[in-house]
């Protein structure tokens, strides 16, 4: 089993203690301040209440990573399309070649 380190993590001026391994510390720390920024928009924004703002926070960071993937799942069809227009460009041009 590996080691646990408490981390503070500071959501809206509330700590909360998490446990995580020694080499996920950097990675918590990074996405708890994400979070927290994410949180204080949606509260700045006039939303009212700590359950609401996490759920509305959620939904947009959920938002995000999913047009993320989109954008990730288009860029590789994007280089699968451009792959396959070079093979077909470079059989054009042998064929040039032999004629």
């Amino acid at each position: 089993m590996s080691k646990q380190v408490a981390v503070n993590v500071k959501i809206l001026d509330k700590e909360f203690p998490i446990g995580c391994p020694p080499s996920e510390k950097n990675a918590l720390l990074a996405s708890a301040d994400y979070l927290n920024e994410k949180m204080k928009e949606v509260r700045d924004s006039g939303v009212v209440g700590a359950d609401r703002i996490a759920v509305l926070a959620a939904l947009n960071i959920t938002r995000e990573h999913l047009a993320n993937q989109n954008k990730a799942g288009d860029y590789e069809s994007l280089s699968s399309g451009l792959d396959d227009l070079s093979d077909q460009i470079g059989q054009a041009l042998e064929q040039l070649a032999s004629t």
